[in-house]
């Protein structure tokens, strides 16, 4: 499922059939940006029933360049991570 296709799901509801398209996107586009700007300053974002989004920091680490063998630095960063909430992964 894309996003149109989201939009238009989320329009099928009867319960907020007032809804346009406009409003569908828009919320959703809403939506999502506050989700990652609370991650991206540090804050969880947990939605019941559905999972939680979180910022983690993965350490910098020593790799190897597959072609040449070579032994390579890989900087430290920062990452978003979600992790599914308990009914979300019961469902499969």
């Amino acid at each position: 499922m894309n996003r149109k296709e989201l939009v238009e799901a989320i329009l099928k509801n009867k319960e907020i059939n007032h809804l346009t398209k406009k409003d569908a996107d828009l919320f959703i586009n809403t939506m999502l940006e506050t989700i990652k700007k609370s991650v991206k300053k540090g804050d969880d974002v947990s939605l019941v029933g559905f999972g939680t989004f979180t910022k983690t920091r993965r350490a910098a680490r020593t790799g190897v360049n597959p072609a040449t063998g070579e032994k390579i630095k890989i900087k430290a960063k920062t990452l978003p991570k979600f992790r599914p909430g308990k009914a979300w992964k019961e469902m499969f």
